[in-house]
């Protein structure tokens, strides 16, 4: 047999149809797919008896007992939560709005044609990137005399708006370099390239960097309790430290806990939407184009004839 005849022979449709492949990884087989079942299971079975494990933990500590739930069923605590959790909200909105405007600010000047600019941007962006939150927040809180919550806000402002200032720059710096000189071929001014072209095309690619740093934005208001603001973690530590309920420090933590995971996963989901929103708007879309249809010859008119010899 000729190699011709083995290669026909290998390839030939009794031999099954081989298993496709991806860019990142061959699609595995029978024996891999058991494989990992098996690991899977077993993998399940782990955490299934972690989780035993700890509320085993739980229960024999005394966690689950009335005493400690006792407080939550009292109007006043839950004023205290509801409290609590609506000054954490209106200290992220604020932050996050502010930080968006100071990213894009400095971003703007991290871009410049102008140096000096350039030079003050960078300086900015990243002193306030190397500099712990907390240390921002304490020192615009005690050195500078301010009140917890615009010391808070401040903080925040200022360590996100330098990360998102990178995140807008090397989302624009991302974007093909031949679409800014398309525009500047067609004689846009360089506000125009920036705020039609770079900036649309740009956004769709910076939107899951953006929202992961305002999910950090909404952790990081927990840091208020720190300088005595009363956000949602504060009024959960005076709760927890009330002897009356047996410091129901668990109690608290369990309350909270899915409260703020279910904030981020509410902003994670507003990402979503948005992107699914851009998808769907008609200037970033395809648009459909009718087939060709005859052309009507006009009255006389015929094909081209051939050019004679």
């Amino acid at each position: 047999m000729n190699a011709a005849q083995t290669t026909t022979a290998t390839t030939s449709p009794t031999a099954g149809p081989a298993p496709e492949s991806t860019a990142l990884y061959d699609v595995p087989g029978p024996r891999a797919r058991r494989r990992h079942r098996t690991y899977g299971l077993i993998a399940t079975a782990v955490l299934l008896a972690l989780l035993g494990w700890l509320l085993y933990l739980l229960f024999d500590t005394g966690q689950f007992t009335a005493t400690k739930w006792a407080p939550f069923e009292y109007k006043g605590i839950q004023e205290l939560l509801l409290r609590g959790l609506g000054n954490t909200l209106r200290a992220f909105a604020l932050a996050a709005v502010l930080s968006l405007a100071l990213g894009a600010l400095l971003a703007t000047g991290r871009l410049s044609d102008h140096a000096p600019v350039r030079w003050a941007a960078t300086l900015v962006v990243e002193f306030f990137r190397a500099m712990p939150v907390l240390v921002m927040i304490f020192f615009i809180f005690v050195a500078l005399k301010v009140q917890p919550f615009p010391a808070l806000v401040a903080g925040l402002t200022l360590y996100n708006g330098s990360v998102l200032a990178e995140v807008f720059r090397s989302g624009i710096n991302a974007v093909e370099r031949g679409q800014g000189e398309a525009a500047f071929a067609l004689g846009m001014r360089k506000t125009q390239v920036m705020s039609y072209v770079l900036v649309p095309q740009a956004a769709r690619a910076m939107l899951p960097a953006i929202i992961s740093q305002l999910v950090v934005a909404l952790k990081d208001t927990s840091l208020g309790y720190l300088i005595t603001y009363e956000e949602f973690l504060h009024a959960g530590k005076l709760i927890a430290s009330n002897l009356d309920y047996d410091l129901p420090f668990i109690p608290v933590v369990m309350v909270i806990s899915p409260i703020y995971i279910g904030m981020c996963m509410l902003l994670s989901w507003f990402a979503h939407w948005v992107a699914r929103r851009q998808r769907r708007n008609p200037r970033t879309e395809a648009v459909d184009v009718a087939p060709a249809e005859p052309v009507t010859l006009l009255p006389g008119g015929g094909p081209p004839a051939a050019p004679r010899l």
